[in-house]
């Protein structure tokens, strides 16, 4: 979506004091950097990459206690990096996401040190929201409605090329719904695949788009289902998904109205066919959700606080009131540089509920 839809109100995320834990679960990290990060995959709970704003790439090797700013692709000063993906401390991959040509992907060898352009969106209409890899080889970027179809690009080489369906070969089901506008570029968790869960993506309206295969001739199409998330307007629907053991948790809302709580988590057990809205949901906005082994719990956060849920998803209980963007946990990232490592022995070990 544009630029503009997804801008984190920051000042908002002071609205609303929430109690919670005597200990903070976030331990606030020096970033040496004041961009907006949106970007964040953790490759161990010692390596990880964040990106952001201004061409910004970080990288940290010792859990956080360092971030060191990894060198700027080239003429990527202007981009902002919604999407990173890494697999060790050498080899990573990282997307911006704009209008047109600003929607790029930059793949590096050597720690950062040295990118090498990948792709390019040459189509002005275009803007891509997401990047996720099932392996070292496969993966897929996400990109809002062209013509009325969901732009779906893939790579089987690690990143190096990538493809656009044709439109004979496009699969069905891709077609956005009316008024529905596109997916969110918020947190890199608006689309999901892996080896061992479906893929889906989220978006506005509350759709969910699913692919499906036919048992019979193994052709692949796309089905949809609207959760129960808030979907008025083009600033509302679902942001992230996460996936664990089965339970598939998305999270969103209307970022226009981050202290709004109704409509913020729904949860499926069926790999996204049928949604069941939270019963009590996080309390606001939240624009990404995944599941923290160490706390045996799901956290979300949003530009108004972070909330965990021991029940799959649903049932939600505060846990702060800080300004995040994105998660891969242990880290999250916010706005103005502002990175944090999840503390989970201070989260609350039952739920008030």
């Amino acid at each position: 979506m544009l630029l503009v839809r997804i801008a984190v109100l920051c000042f908002i995320s002071l609205l609303l004091p929430v109690t919670c834990c005597a200990q903070s679960v976030w331990t606030l990290e020096t970033s040496g950097t004041a961009a907006s990060l949106r970007g964040i995959h953790a490759v161990s709970r010692q390596i990880a990459w964040v990106s952001g704003s201004g061409g910004t790439i970080l990288r940290t090797l010792d859990g956080g206690r360092h971030w060191t700013k990894c060198a700027t692709p080239p003429n990527a000063i202007r981009l902002d990096f919604r999407a990173i993906w890494a697999w060790s401390a050498r080899d990573a991959i990282v997307m911006s996401s704009g209008p047109g040509v600003l929607s790029q992907v930059f793949k590096t060898a050597d720690g950062g040190k040295h990118w090498k352009q990948m792709a390019a969106n040459a189509d002005p209409q275009g803007f891509w929201d997401a990047m996720v890899f099932e392996n070292r080889r496969k993966g897929f970027v996400l990109g809002d409605p062209v013509n009325g179809r969901f732009v779906l690009l893939a790579t089987t080489d690690g990143g190096r090329a990538w493809r656009r369906p044709t439109k004979r070969s496009t699969p069905p089901g891709l077609k956005v719904h009316d008024n529905a506008g596109g997916a969110f570029a918020a947190s890199n968790t608006s689309l999901m695949a892996g080896p061992h869960e479906p893929m889906l993506f989220g978006g506005g309206g509350a759709w969910v788009y699913r692919q499906t295969s036919s048992h019979r001739t193994g052709q692949r199409s796309w089905a949809s289902v609207q959760a129960p998330l808030a979907h008025t307007g083009q600033a509302a629907g679902v942001f992230s998904l996460g996936y664990h053991a089965g339970t598939i948790v998305a999270v969103g809302g209307d970022y226009t109205r981050p202290a709004d709580s109704g409509g913020t988590a729904a949860w499926s057990r069926d790999g996204g066919r049928h949604w069941t809205a939270a019963q009590h949901p996080p309390h606001g906005y939240r624009s990404a959700v995944a599941w923290d082994a160490a706390a045996h719990a799901w956290i979300t956060v949003g530009t108004n606080g972070t909330d965990i849920s021991y029940d799959g998803g649903q049932n939600w209980q505060p846990l702060g009131n800080g300004s995040w963007n994105a998660l891969s946990l242990p880290f999250a990232v916010g706005p103005k540089g502002r990175i944090g490592r999840l503390n989970s022995a201070a989260a609350p070990r039952t739920a008030e509920r």
